[in-house]
């Protein structure tokens, strides 16, 4: 396990560096001059050519990646173009909305998806496996953004039961520690900022949920199904086992493999696939820091806001490589 482990970290130095240069070259592809987004349509041609000179930008392609790497090397993830901060200070707050809204969203699609899975395979061909088969099949072709748009319309314009926008009442801010505001209010011991930052959430992460939920529901329960058929589900059932015990504790034990990879590649998309949902509900995560950037041309905020994401789904995939071992032992990493 350790020398899995280990051979598993030393693979991100190439994905990494292969991905970093990829993105490097991708977006100096975009059109536009990053000193002309900066200083306007109305600029002299001498003050963009002083600000390109300034930002280091028309030298080598190789010299700035490799400056932008020797940065890397020593934490450094460089200073944002627009407001010349360091982007290691800048980029937690966005990230850590992100971080918030796909935890909560990952909890509601996994604590649905998989109970709705399981039910369905129990109750095979029943009415309530073909309704949860056939909302997770609409749950699967919406399109996020008519959902989000939806729920504002149903749950904030007509119904006022929950905020349309925004993490937190701006009259009431929060006093950010973590920049997780659910943790933080609990810090600061302010019950009323937790319920409103909750309430705040519910939305958007509904609305982020609903892939994600669909797609682990009809795994969940495929893998259910093949699992249930087994000779020891049977046996169990015969010696009068209850329900809950023969599904919690044999069944999906045995069919959660392919439920958790699922679940694994599920957390790496919410965090990159987030912008859509962010940009409906004014969510200020990451997603919408990196769009942003690639409207102003920020080269550095978009090479580390795309390093940081893959550096997470990296490490995600490899926590979920290891807990196979820990939920089947039978799985030996040589």
């Amino acid at each position: 396990m350790i020398n899995y482990t280990i051979r598993r970290l030393l693979m991100l130095i190439p994905v990494l560096f292969g991905m970093t240069l990829v993105v490097f070259f991708i977006i100096r592809a975009i059109p536009g001059d990053p000193a002309q987004v900066m200083l306007g349509q109305q600029a002299t041609k001498d003050a963009v050519e002083l600000l390109t000179e300034k930002l280091g930008l028309n030298d080598p392609w190789y010299i700035q990646f490799f400056d932008y790497i020797k940065g890397l090397l020593t934490g450094d993830l460089g200073h944002s173009i627009r407001s010349s901060a360091a982007i290691s200070n800048e980029i937690w707050p966005y990230l850590a909305a992100t971080l918030e809204l796909s935890m909560v969203a990952m909890c509601i699609a996994i604590f649905l998806g998989v109970n709705a899975g399981i039910i369905s395979a129990w109750f095979r061909n029943s009415w309530f496996d073909y309704t949860a088969m056939i909302v997770a099949l609409i749950g699967i072709s919406i399109p996020v953004f008519w959902l989000g748009l939806m729920e504002q319309w149903a749950f904030s314009l007509e119904l006022h039961w929950l905020p349309s926008t925004g993490r937190e009442n701006v009259r009431d801010p929060v006093q950010a520690v973590t920049h997780l505001y659910l943790i933080d209010t609990m810090i600061n011991g302010r019950w009323d900022q937790f319920a409103e930052v909750f309430r705040h959430l519910i939305l958007p992460s509904f609305t982020l949920a609903t892939i994600p939920m669909a797609i682990i529901a009809r795994i969940t329960r495929s893998s259910m199904l093949e699992v249930m058929q087994s000779d020891y589900i049977r046996t169990a059932r015969a010696k009068g086992m209850r329900m809950f015990g023969v599904v919690y504790k044999h069944s999906l034990k045995n069919a959660v493999i392919p439920v958790l990879t699922v679940i694994g590649l599920q957390v790496g998309l919410l965090l990159g696939g987030a912008i859509l949902t962010e940009t409906i509900f004014g969510w200020p995560g990451i997603g919408r820091y990196i769009y942003d950037a690639i409207a102003a041309r920020d080269y550095p905020v978009i090479q580390s806001g795309i390093l940081v994401i893959a550096t997470i789904f990296i490490f995600i995939n490899l926590i979920v490589d290891l807990l196979y071992v820990a939920i089947d032992p039978r799985i030996k990493y040589n």
